[in-house]
């Protein structure tokens, strides 16, 4: 990092850099490290009954989980993108410190020698394993683990598909590709690939270990295809299923870029609309999260009843949102709120050494997080050596408190040089063409007044415009092979201008 962008960064990362005081030292260790059960749920926006995204939600598991810890009702992701946001959290790097900022890049050859998350625990005694998807599909990385289902070389276990391997809802269309689908299974549960991974992590919770584990799952859904058993799809009638909060002009007042990134790759909106398929989706999305949440259920069960119980650590997250039309809008790979803002909660027990009386009850914290944090959260709660050269803050103070003074604004970036910077009340987003967005989110949730040209609000867009980078790492090319439906990733604002002026996809 030169100087200049190690100027930027200290005063970006304020909301990070200041916690490495509380990691703990070898010294300090307690006797008795704490287990680490890491519950990843793809894809998963505020739709769960915790946050209210949804009002027909069925989470009964993650409510219980939330019921038992601390809920971050403003945590954020690195990158509405599902590799750069699970490199950053995995790595502690965040995307502008690494170049790291797309699907389409080899995270590994980005990073050659970062000690992942799962690494450090191992290489400071603890049992590592995991299943499911933790680091991004294609890309695991067996050197991070001890054991993995299925196997170290292939994190993803497969699941049915309806009718063979063709789309039901939405075939044939243009730039999409074959997952962008939805359809109930007439399936047993066993035949997920989620259930098989989490049967795979409740026979590991069931045994005795001989060190503390670090145990990750990994639940594919609600990813796409939207593929569940038919019974998820029947807790949600499709004449009862409510569409998200929309406004018709909800993009009059948005720079061109905006509207670009929202009919990106074929315009998924209308083709759902075209094929009315609208309100299909919405179901097949909710049936996936109740999906999601019963396997939450069966770890949440197994652990509970284990010898583990009243030492582990439960951490559970998302890595991204999810759009369903909001700003003609599908899917993830925008700023806006509903796509940059994660699930996250934490559950500590009683008896931890950094938190003696475990994580209060019940307790929401309103306070701007990162999913950069969790690597320095977990390495204190496990009273591990300090770990140099991580973007993210400890939050262990916000599970101490989860009121605790914080006021530090969190970014996110969406492919290179495209920027959203979230506070406690204030959302601006500023693209690669130097246009903006700003949203105040107390008074504005659903994102319809673009106010970044209010004279009243020049203050607010000055404040947050000033904690943007000014000299971020470049993106680093890896060779990744791009398939017909991928959009090449940005690398800057000349490659941008000439895709404009040529057309191109963009």
């Amino acid at each position: 990092m030169n100087v200049q962008r190690r100027a930027t960064a200290a005063l970006l990362f304020v909301p990070f850099l200041a916690g490495c005081a509380g990691d703990r030292t070898p010294e300090e260790d307690p006797a008795r490290r704490p287990n680490i059960l890491f519950i990843a749920v793809d894809d998963l926006n505020d739709w769960i009954e915790p946050l209210g995204g949804h009002p027909q939600a069925r989470t009964p598991n993650l409510s219980r989980l939330a019921a038992q810890g601390v809920l971050f009702t403003r945590a954020t992701t690195p990158s509405p993108s599902c590799n750069p946001s699970r490199t950053a959290l995995l790595t502690g790097k965040h995307p502008i410190t690494s170049g790291m900022y797309s699907n389409y890049q080899w995270w590994r050859d980005v990073l050659p020698n970062a000690v992942t998350l799962p690494r450090y625990f191992a290489d400071n005694g603890y049992w590592a394993g995991g299943a499911g998807k933790i680091f991004h599909n294609n890309q695991p990385d067996p050197g991070s683990w001890d054991d993995y289902f299925p196997s170290l070389e292939e994190h993803m276990p497969s699941s049915p598909r309806p009718g063979g391997e063709g789309t039901v809802n939405m075939p044939g269309f243009p730039d999409m590709y074959g997952a962008f689908d939805w359809a109930p299974l007439d399936v047993p549960e066993e035949e997920m690939g989620d259930h098989q991974s989490v049967a795979w992590a409740i026979e590991a919770l069931e045994r005795e270990h001989e060190r503390p584990f670090f145990l990750a799952v990994g639940i594919y859904r609600p990813h796409l295809p939207w593929y569940v058993p038919r019974e998820y799809f029947e807790m949600f009638p499709l004449d009862e299923v409510q569409l998200p909060l929309l406004r018709e002009d909800d993009l009059a007042d948005v720079p061109e870029r905006a509207v670009e990134i929202a009919h990106r790759g074929g315009n998924y909106h209308d083709h759902v609309v075209a094929a009315d398929q609208w309100r299909q989706g919405v179901q097949g999305y909710l049936a996936s999260i109740a999906f999601a949440d019963a396997m939450v259920g069966e770890l949440l069960d197994a652990l509970d009843a284990s010898p583990h119980a009243d030492n582990t650590v439960v951490v559970l997250w998302s890595d991204h949102g999810w759009q369903f039309g909001e700003k003609e809008h599908w899917r993830k790979f925008a700023l806006w709120d509903n796509l940059t803002r994660v699930v996250l909660v934490f559950r500590v027990p009683e008896g931890t050494a950094v938190l003696p009386g475990g994580t209060p009850a019940g307790r929401r914290s309103g306070r701007t997080v990162s999913l950069l944090d969790l690597y320095r959260t977990l390495v204190e709660l496990a009273g591990l050596p300090h770990k140099d050269g991580l973007d993210g803050r400890s939050l262990v103070p916000l599970l101490r408190d989860p009121d605790a003074a914080w006021d530090r604004p969190v970014l996110s970036t969406y492919q290179f040089g495209e920027y959203a910077i979230r506070d406690e009340r204030f959302h601006y987003i500023r693209y690669i063409d130097g246009s903006e967005e700003l949203y105040d989110l107390d008074a504005d949730p659903e994102e319809w007044n673009n106010l970044a040209g209010d004279s009243r609000y020049a203050a607010e867009r000055a404040r947050l415009n000033a904690l943007l980078p000014t000299d971020p790492a470049p993106f680093v090319d890896t060779d990744y092979p791009l398939m017909p439906h991928h959009i090449p990733p940005l690398r800057g604002l000349d490659d941008y201008l000439e895709r404009k002026a040529a057309g191109a996809r963009r």
